[in-house]
């Protein structure tokens, strides 16, 4: 009996110790933290999520890495029909900011991005300088509808942008942040429907128009509407159109043949135009041939070969054979000593827009954008290598024309129209 109380008690001994866990183990502690687990699949941080918080990582370091660095951004064209005007344009920009690399004992930094000669292109370079670079303020674009796609972006971000030779007055119509150191197209219309009329003794006209560009377009309505003020509602005998990136127009210069127009107004990008001018003069079309500042590139005359001597005549913002003051001068010895050929309009109109957001910059005293807007609407008498430059309310410049005409494969310049006071 002894033994089997014994037996008993040992047993309820090991289960009493057994429930109590052993004498050196370590009980639960309900206040630390749960052991970690994997999450969930559907919780997991995806490629492309991870990727985009690293980009936003970097874009937040760059933006406060960089505060002792202005960033202008370079709007341009690089590629695509109008590309020869963007890297004509971009040389002048360089020069200048080879003159003022740093402002405000900051360094400047260009941020070029390429809009492709496309509108919808254009509006996504416009955003990524706004957005991913960040930029101060922008140089930009050639090309009116590069500018008309880009302008909305500046003005939602308030970042000012310089144009520096979109002529559509649209550009900057209704956009406070949007400016221009060229003239605009009415005014280039009438000079060149003066031009036709005074010097040309033209009665009649026939336009041909790119519809796809938005300065096309406006510029022949406003060569219309100067031509038939002076010659009447039946001046205009023929109006013919295409598109970007058409070579063929002989349907189109075969209907101007049979108006037998005195003038032929037909503003566009400098290849179309070139080739639409050899076309015209192996159909016999003799008229003379009237354009806008586009055609000022080389690949012009390249393009339109013997044929582009024949009685074509463009206006333009400039010409290295008139300096128009010291400024003038000096831009063109750079000019010449860095890339060994005379100076063209869109390379002077790229340094003048640099150096107008320079001197917003100095007189702001800020490398803010709002302030750099808010000083470059009050730019006033400012001596540029185009001319004096002084903003309107509208945000473009004032400025005078010269009318060139193609000889000899050059542009020789012809004479110098004003704008009338206002």
């Amino acid at each position: 009996m002894k033994k089997l109380l014994s037996l008993m008690l040992a047993l309820v001994m090991v289960f009493g110790l057994t429930a109590c866990g052993s004498p050196g183990e370590k009980k639960p502690d309900k206040t630390e933290a749960p052991e970690k687990t994997e999450a969930p699949a559907a919780e997991k941080e995806t490629p492309a999520a991870k990727e985009e918080k690293d980009e936003k990582a970097e874009d937040d370091k760059s933006a406060s890495s960089d505060s002792d660095v202005i960033k202008i951004g370079v709007f341009e064209p690089f590629t695509g029909a109008a590309a020869s005007g963007g890297e004509l344009t971009y040389e002048g920009i360089e020069l200048a900011y080879a003159e003022v690399p740093e402002i405000l004992g900051k360094k400047i930094e260009l941020v070029k991005v390429d809009n492709k000669s496309d509108q919808v292109e254009a509006s996504n370079a416009a955003q990524r300088l706004v957005d991913k670079d960040k930029v101060n303020a922008v140089i930009g674009s050639y090309g009116s509808s590069n500018s008309m796609a880009g302008g909305p972006v500046f003005q939602e971000a308030k970042v000012p942008a310089v144009g520096c030779s979109p002529t559509n007055p649209m550009v900057t119509k209704g956009n406070p942040y949007y400016f221009r150191v060229c003239f605009i197209d009415p005014f280039q219309g009438s000079v060149m429907a003066n031009f036709a009329i005074n010097q040309l003794g033209a009665k009649t006209a026939a336009t041909v128009k790119d519809i796809s560009s938005d300065y096309s377009v406006g510029l022949v309505k406003n060569f219309v509407d100067a031509f038939k003020a002076a010659n009447g509602d039946d001046s205009i005998v023929s109006e013919a159109s295409y598109k970007t990136g058409d070579q063929d127009f002989t349907s189109q210069l075969n209907n101007v043949k049979q108006a037998n127009p005195d003038v032929i107004f037909c503003p566009g990008n400098y290849g179309e135009c070139a080739l639409m001018i050899k076309q015209a003069r192996d159909l016999d079309i003799d008229a003379p041939m009237l354009g806008g500042d586009t055609w000022e590139s080389p690949d012009f005359i390249k393009i339109g070969g013997e044929n582009i001597n024949k009685e074509v005549y463009f206006s333009s913002h400039f010409t290295s054979e008139k300096p128009l003051n010291d400024v003038s001068e000096a831009f063109l010895k750079t000019y010449k000593d860095k890339f060994n050929k005379d100076a063209n309009a869109f390379a002077a109109l790229g340094y003048d827009a640099y150096m107008v957001v320079i001197d917003a910059i100095k007189r702001a005293d800020s490398a803010d954008p709002q302030a750099i807007r808010d000083a470059l609407a009050e730019t006033k008498n400012f001596i540029g290598a185009t001319g004096t430059i002084s903003l309107d309310a509208e945000g473009d410049a004032v400025k005078s024309a010269v009318i060139n005409q193609v000889k000899d494969n050059a542009f020789v310049y012809l004479q110098t129209i004003e704008p009338e006071s206002k």
